[in-house]
């Protein structure tokens, strides 16, 4: 369950440090002071998305810190041991977002991102918003509540995984199917086009090479003329070679050397220069000699680069890309030569899969079915004890016109209601007032809730558009509810906040120029006075505080 809530500048929030106990808490206070904002923080540490108009004006960034209990949660504990975020049985969660909007995201102080902090955030806390009534109205919703109802995860994942691999042999397939009529003449195609290719001796294809030996055996009269003329340059040349000339200077310094010793190391620079001259004259001459006109080579050079120029333009591609377009033609030939049996193998997956699909499909329908009609009994009785005497709540299943192999089954769900005797049942939107569809939607998020094993739930305003006596029946249930888990709840309904075994009262003050939420526990004679003030507005009577007393004992006796 959740232990502590702890709020830093964030919002109308400066600084919040809330305990909360199991059971039931509520929180009442008046309109704007500040309720939702206190979801809205629980929201942000449990992976909502942030931005920088939740960070207090003249704030560096919020903060969000929140505890956790794992006592009555085994599966969030088994999930932190999964991920190695587990901290001796304990659960923090924190989430700071920054004044550029920026947040980050921590479990037991380690770094998450938020898709790790929503999968673990559904093990522990399930919020009922106050417009859930309006989602209530969606087929895909509806759909949804009733396969959470009965449980169908492991049984969806398992007939939706099977649909995809049907969709995609069976999509293949008609590729295939489509593309027979012209399967001859684009056989005959590659063959040729592959026949063009392996011209180029594919295996030691190497364009580069090939380029390079061009240029060199093109370009070999000048490559041994002015090779030529340079050796001459450098060493050939008795009277004005480069060797020459050095050997003089080398002598030269040398000498001078005698006198001036700091020319030593200059002498023997020139000395290893000299050697170099040497060394590099004898590979140019070794270079020259071994070259060699070979015309006959140069035109097959000519030739094959050619035909790679000719190829790369027609098939519109760079010249070292010749080898793998090869490959792909090859392995779309041999596509096209084993279609019939890759068909035939598409046949049999689609046969396989379609039976599989079929089978898990009627498992799912049936179970639908059967959860089907007990929900409906359940949220009937509901409604009738929440002002709707002749309420009668259906679970309608239609099985799917098209066969084939569809996500989330065969079925069309859609719940219906009649509301009045003799009327038939007809879908929730055209049937239901604003304050029927209300009560329909808490009396289905009630029922739903009594089997899920979410350790703390939360309710935001869900009663909104009850009363009187209604109103108290709804806070009966939300108490009953919290006998073997913990419940939040924010009401303006003292019926529903007088069944809390926690009262939070959340006012609004203004200091300086900055508005500030505050949250208050409170103690027996302030929630009183604070269910007094919800049932009697701005005058509150001796009668008002003594009704107000007679709900709260009235509720510990229950």
């Amino acid at each position: 369950m959740l232990l502590n809530l702890n709020i830093i500048d964030l919002a109308v929030v400066d600084q919040l440090d809330l305990d909360l106990d199991p059971g039931m808490s509520v929180l009442t206070g008046e309109t704007g002071a500040g309720k939702s904002i206190l979801l809205t923080a629980l929201g942000l540490a449990l992976g909502d998305r942030a931005d920088s108009g939740y960070v207090r004006p003249h704030c560096k960034r919020a903060e969000i810190n929140i505890e956790f209990d794992l006592s009555d949660a085994p599966l969030a504990g088994q999930w932190l041991a999964e991920h190695e975020l587990d901290d001796d049985g304990q659960c923090l969660i924190r989430r700071t977002v920054g004044e550029d909007g920026r947040s980050k995201a921590y479990i037991n102080n380690r770094p998450v991102n938020l898709h790790t902090l929503q999968a673990l955030a559904r093990l522990l806390v399930e919020i009922h918003g106050q417009h859930a009534h309006l989602t209530l109205l969606d087929s895909e919703a509806q759909r949804r509540l009733l396969d959470d109802f009965a449980d169908h995860q492991a049984l969806l994942h398992a007939l939706n995984d099977c649909q995809t691999a049907w969709k995609n042999a069976h999509k293949t397939l008609q590729q295939l199917l489509k593309t027979g009529s012209n399967q001859a003449e684009r056989e005959e195609l590659l063959r040729y086009q592959l026949d063009e290719l392996r011209q180029l001796d594919l295996q030691q294809f190497d364009y580069a090479a090939l380029t390079e030996q061009h240029r060199k055996l093109a370009n070999l009269g000048k490559i041994l003329s002015e090779g030529q003329q340079q050796l001459q340059i450098l060493y050939d040349n008795d009277q004005q070679s480069v060797a020459d000339m050095l050997a003089h200077v080398l002598h030269a310094l040398s000498d001078l050397s005698r006198y001036a010793g700091e020319l030593q190391p200059l002498v023997e620079l020139l000395t290893e220069a000299d050697i170099q001259i040497q060394e590099a004259s004898q590979q140019l001459r070794r270079f020259l000699d071994n070259q060699e006109a070979d015309p006959q080579h140069l035109g097959w050079l000519e030739q094959q680069l050619g035909v790679i120029q000719s190829l790369s333009r027609k098939h519109k591609v760079q010249p070292e890309t010749l080898p793998q377009l090869a490959d792909e033609l090859a392995a779309e030939l041999d596509g096209i030569s084993h279609s019939s049996e890759r068909i035939e193998a598409l046949q049999q997956d689609c046969s396989r899969l379609q039976a599989q699909y079929t089978q898990l499909a009627q498992q799912l329908s049936a179970s639908r079915a059967r959860a089907g009609a007990e929900l409906q009994q359940r949220i009937s009785a509901t409604i009738k004890e929440l002002g709707m005497p002749h309420g009668e709540f259906i679970v309608e299943l239609r099985p799917l016109q098209n066969r084939e192999p569809q996500l989330n089954g065969w079925d069309t769900i859609e719940f219906l209601v009649s509301t009045n005797p003799g009327l038939p049942a007809k879908p929730l939107a055209k049937v239901a007032s604003g304050g029927e569809l209300s009560r329909i939607s808490l009396a289905i998020q009630v029922t739903t809730s009594s089997d899920k094993t979410t350790p703390t739930m939360i309710f935001d305003e869900v009663d909104s558009g009850i009363g009187g006596g209604i109103a108290e029946i709804v806070g009966q249930k939300l108490r009953r509810l919290s006998a073997n888990r913990q419940v939040l709840c924010v009401t303006h309904l003292p019926q529903v906040a007088a069944q809390a075994h926690q009262h939070l009262f959340v006012a609004k003050n203004q200091r300086a120029e900055v508005t500030a939420s505050t949250v208050k526990r409170l103690n027996e004679q302030e929630r009183v006075e604070e269910i007094a003030r919800m049932l009697g507005g701005v005058t509150i009577t001796e009668n008002t505080l003594a009704h107000a007393k007679e709900m709260l004992e009235s509720s510990s006796d229950a």
